[in-house]
């Protein structure tokens, strides 16, 4: 008796596609990807791929739209409830917790901010943070000065867990990572 498969949904085929644009987008950045490379990860033809994205381009932007939609989801989760300090303390561990179990995320981050040289692309990124600046404010209530270095804090996070010094014995990374866990 012969296993019957499931044939996927365009929609499942997307998520799929996504994820595997993720990993090879946060290796390779917009320029450097191979979509041959994405459709293999996502187990599906070529050709099909560019039937559900038009282009590189397009799926660049639909994987970075994905990852602010995500990261603004996890931070709606961790302020549910809470405000002030409290609600910044449990959205920065809670975005500490996505980029540490999907280190892709974060290198998607960066590659995006890279990309922004094209205007299309900056601006998918300008509206992403954008949502995420008045969703932390309003969450949390704390005037544009705390918000801001809540931001900065995270954007140095980034910065640090990019270059593999979570866990540094330096003594210039010690001192940032001292600053980071305040």
């Amino acid at each position: 008796m012969g296993t019957v498969t499931q044939r996927k949904t365009a929609e499942e085929r997307r998520v799929d596609v996504l994820d595997a644009a993720l990993a090879v987008f946060a290796e390779h950045g917009l320029s450097g990807a191979s979509t041959d490379e994405i459709a293999r990860k996502a187990g599906i033809s070529q050709p099909y791929l560019f039937r559900l994205f038009r282009t590189k381009k397009e799926l660049f932007i639909a994987s970075t739209e994905r990852c602010f939609r995500e990261t603004l989801e996890t931070f709606e989760r961790a302020a549910e409830g809470k405000t002030g300090e409290e609600a910044l303390a449990a959205m920065g561990e809670a975005y500490g917790e996505l980029i540490r179990s999907n280190p892709n995320r974060l290198r998607g981050q960066m590659q995006t901010y890279a990309a922004c040289d094209d205007p299309e692309i900056c601006a998918v990124a300008r509206r992403g943070y954008g949502e995420l600046v008045d969703f932390v404010q309003r969450a949390s209530g704390v005037d544009s000065l705390r918000l801001s270095e809540f931001f900065a804090r995270g954007m140095l996070i980034n910065v640090i867990a990019s270059m593999n010094l979570l866990d540094a014995k330096e003594p210039w990374a010690q001192k940032l990572l001292q600053f980071c866990a305040e």
